[in-house]
Order: structure tokens, then C-alpha cells, then sequence
């Protein structure tokens, strides 16, 4: 039986996970809350989210980057590959401050990429890694316990499945710098170029801040899911050499 386990009742998801989960399920129900209310306080200067994307280019020195419209709620992104900035429906040709405020994040991403910003060329890079070996992880450490009469070799696998697990976390802490600095250039994009006022800016801001800490939870439950495998299953193989 696993460390963490007693009679049957799994601590450590309770005490490590479970507050991870409400505080991401906290973090994704403010972020539509607070764009939903910000969808609904539209800048004076009328200024729609694809406008408002080029501008940021443009301030950016950044060329060549295309504005294109996606389907769904919240699924604006930047697509390094195409180079292609994608705004929802509720973004790209709203002229809200939600909408001002994420259409400028996603162009932050473009001239980070355009600039070289070291982290989001990181992210780019152990993506393919990432990826690879979150897939990897729960097999190898399943198939480690089910062959655990083969003794040390079978722990072998089960540590190598906790490091693959690993992989996330690096994802989530890479990913961290990468989206507060697109906020951060958003706005002082949006500053500069005077896309909102003051009292608007406040409500992007809050836009912004709300999309981050989905970011923060995400990073915590990977955390709290991988000191919850070491937990679980790091120290059997030492237990049952002794």
C-alpha cells in the first residue's frame, strides 16, 4: 500500500491536491466572472480588440504578424508557428476593455517572440519534452508497481515516471514569467498608446490579473500532484530494501 494511504483514505490528495483543485476551479470562475463584467464597459475610444492587437505591433516594431478571428469563448491565443494572433469572437471586434486587454496580452506574446524573449523560446522548446513525457508518466509508474516482484528495476521505472510527471512543473514555472510579462507589455502598450483611459486601463488590468492566476493555480496543482508521486510512491523502493 502506498505511503500516503491509511485505511483506505488518501491524505495526501486531501491535505496537497484538493486545495490546488478549488483554488483552480476559484481562479477559472473569477476569470470569466471578471471578463464577463468587463466585456460590458466599452472603451471610449471605441478602439476594437484586432485594432488594438495591431497597435501593439506596430508600437512593437513588429511586422508581418496576422489577425485572425477563432471561434469560442476565451480561446484567444498566439500560434508562433503561423504566426498568427487568434481573437474570439467576444474579443476581435469588441471595442470592451476585457477585450482590449486580452487582444494586447496575445499581441505581447508575438513581440516577445519577435524580441527573443528567452522564456517563451524556452517554453516553445521543451514543449515536444513536456508533452512526451507527462504521457509517459502514469504508465511507467503503473507499470512499475504491477512488476514491483522484479524488485529494484521496477522502482527504477517508477522514478523515472515521477520525473517525467516533473516535466509539467518545469511547463508551469517556465510558463509563469511568459504570461506576466505579456500583461505587463500589454500594458504599457495600452498606456503609451492611449487605447484606454486611466479608469478603463483599471478594469484590463483586472482582466489580466484574473487570467494569471490560472497560471498560479495550474503551477501549484502540478506542484502539489508531484510532491504527492514522491509522497506515494518515491520512498518504496528504499523501504523495501530495508
Amino acid at each position: 500500500m502506498p505511503y500516503g494511504y491509511y485505511y483506505g483514505f488518501d491524505w495526501t490528495y486531501l491535505v496537497l491536491v484538493l486545495p490546488c483543485v478549488i483554488l483552480s476551479m476559484w481562479a477559472s470562475a473569477r476569470v470569466n466572472s471578471t471578463f464577463k463584467k468587463y466585456s460590458q464597459q466599452y472603451s471610449i475610444r471605441r478602439v476594437t480588440g484586432a485594432q488594438a492587437a495591431q497597435r501593439v505591433l506596430s508600437a512593437g516594431g513588429v511586422g508581418g504578424v496576422r489577425i485572425e478571428r477563432i471561434s469560442g469563448n476565451l480561446t484567444d491565443h498566439y500560434d508562433p508557428k503561423t504566426n498568427v494572433i487568434r481573437l474570439s469572437d467576444s474579443v476581435y471586434d469588441s471595442t470592451s476593455v476585457a477585450a482590449i486587454g486580452v487582444a494586447c496580452h496575445e499581441a505581447g506574446h508575438a513581440v516577445q517572440y519577435a524580441r527573443g524573449y528567452v522564456p517563451i523560446r524556452l517554453r516553445a522548446a521543451i514543449i515536444p519534452v513536456t508533452n512526451f513525457g507527462s504521457k509517459l508518466a502514469m504508465p511507467l509508474i503503473l507499470i512499475g508497481i504491477l512488476l514491483s516482484y522484479l524488485g529494484n528495476f521496477s522502482y527504477t521505472l517508477v522514478y523515472v515516471g515521477i520525473a517525467c510527471f516533473g516535466l509539467s512543473l518545469v511547463f508551469q514555472l517556465v510558463t509563469l514569467p511568459v504570461e506576466f510579462n505579456a500583461s505587463r507589455r500589454a500594458m504599457e502598450a495600452i498606456e503609451n498608446a492611449g487605447l484606454l483611459t486611466a479608469d478603463e486601463q483599471r478594469g484590463a488590468k483586472k482582466t489580466l490579473s484574473a487570467a494569471a492566476m490560472t497560471y498560479v493555480a495550474a503551477t501549484a496543482t502540478a506542484l502539489a500532484q508531484l510532491l504527492r508521486l514522491i509522497i506515494l510512491f518515491g520512498g518504496r523502493g528504499r523501504r523495501r530494501n530495508d
